[in-house]
């Protein structure tokens, strides 16, 4: 599938020099003196790396065919993260570079979709939002009332957050995947 540069949007997924890479930011310029072009920035789905690049405006980017399966995260051993298919009862592993920030909010039985790419696992898409328990943070001062105050807090994962001063060991917190921040403390 091939798509024209007015179709870029941000999470589009294109193929630049045969490696799969997805649009993370793009605009659109129109100059007073030549052609419209869009400028990009692309991220890698294999390396992570980010590259700038400019597309005149109605040049044509190629899709990558990528297959994504529902797994299910089991456990993680030295740089590998192991997930399950959850129909086949298929494991395979996803190395700890691929992940990035996901790794962060990985706990056993969690269910994400794995992106593939030429039948190799190449990312881990996770949802917007996770709940998560808070293992070990210090107790709020008593009359601490301090607009916006935050302490640190240890989740389940090993990931540490800022939460707000009334945040306890044993709470439920829902946590914002796409920039690690807290959301709200989740009722049992």
């Amino acid at each position: 599938m091939v798509v024209s540069t007015s179709e870029f949007r941000k999470g589009l997924r294109i193929l630049q020099d045969d490696e799969p890479f997805v649009i993370v930011d793009f605009q659109h310029v129109k100059p007073g003196k030549g052609g419209a072009f869009v400028r990009t920035r692309l991220k890698s789905l294999i390396s992570g790396n980010v590259l700038d690049r400019t597309f005149r405006s109605g040049d044509k980017a190629e899709v990558p065919e990528m297959e994504e399966k529902q797994m299910q995260f089991l456990y993680k051993e030295g740089e590998n993260y192991y997930f399950m298919d959850e129909n086949t009862y298929e494991q395979l592993f996803v190395n700890e570079k691929s992940l990035g920030d996901t790794k962060n909010y990985l706990k056993d039985g969690l269910v994400l979709t794995i992106l593939f790419y030429k039948g190799k696992a190449i990312g881990v898409e996770i949802q917007n939002f996770v709940v998560l328990t808070v293992v070990e943070t210090e107790p709020g001062i008593k009359g601490d009332t301090a607009q916006n105050a935050t302490k640190p807090a240890l989740l389940e994962t090993g990931y540490t957050i800022q939460v707000p001063l009334f945040v306890e060991e044993g709470d439920a917190v829902r946590i914002d995947t796409r920039t690690g921040q807290y959301i709200e403390r989740v009722l049992k």
